[in-house]
């Protein structure tokens, strides 16, 4: 199944997934679910794939078991299908007996009516910002070009606040980044993961970017912070 991004203009709007396989009842989303997740649909300064990103997240916290079972199977399907033409795709695809898949379904089962996660258009320039920076001087990393640090990047419009950053390549979609950084495989600590489905911190706002990266086609960046809510 696959999310159709749009913005809610009306109190009673919402958008409607389009499903490219069949699941059971159990694991069906609801009209009012997808509608709750929807936090970015409003948000006119981001993209529909970057509005995505907070989809995504968001139905991952709000039902772990559920989205492990419908959005992220079927980005599993898909990513073994289009990595089959590649002569190491031994080494690519993911294998659902991989120790980072099976500790991700053993994880996220647990998650359920996680606090939503809201979009920000001054932390979506900060991620922007970053984006392009990592596509033009062409490399990977948290830390910028001119030296700066997450922190400091952040620090700069919300002071001594709680913030956080991931960083996902080669993928222009929605789903593909955000399942790519819950299965955080070759991430000994599981930090992407952690961060999207963690709470501790009371990061409750995102900034977010897609870009063209020069080196791996894609770069998304998403920016976390606290504030208070509006």
């Amino acid at each position: 199944m696959k999310l159709l991004s749009i913005s809610i203009l009306f109190l009673f709007s919402f958008f409607t997934p389009t499903t490219v396989k069949n699941t059971s009842d159990y694991y069906e989303w609801s009209r009012e679910e997808l509608k709750m997740a929807n936090t970015a649909g409003n948000a006119s300064y981001l993209t529909g794939e970057e509005k995505d990103l907070v989809i995504y997240m968001n139905l991952a916290r709000m039902d772990g078991e559920k989205f492990f079972n419908t959005y992220f199977q079927d980005f599993v399907d898909d990513y073994n299908k289009k990595v089959m033409k590649y002569s190491n795709y031994n080494e690519l695809k993911i294998s659902r007996n991989d120790k980072y898949y099976r500790s991700l379904e053993q994880q996220i089962s647990a998650i359920k009516d996680l606090p939503m996660l809201w979009p920000d258009q001054a932390l979506s320039v900060v991620a922007r910002q970053h984006a392009r920076d990592m596509n033009r001087n062409n490399f990977t990393g948290h830390k910028s070009s001119d030296g700066r640090s997450v922190k400091d990047r952040i620090s700069k419009i919300y002071p001594k606040r709680s913030n956080g950053e991931n960083l996902a390549f080669g993928f222009s979609s929605g789903l593909e980044n955000i399942c790519m950084l819950l299965l955080d495989k070759g991430v000994p600590d599981l930090g992407h993961r952690k961060i999207i489905l963690g709470d501790s911190y009371g990061l409750n706002y995102v900034g977010l970017s897609i870009q063209p990266h020069r080196k791996f086609g894609y770069s998304a960046v998403i920016d976390f912070v606290s504030l208070p809510q509006q």
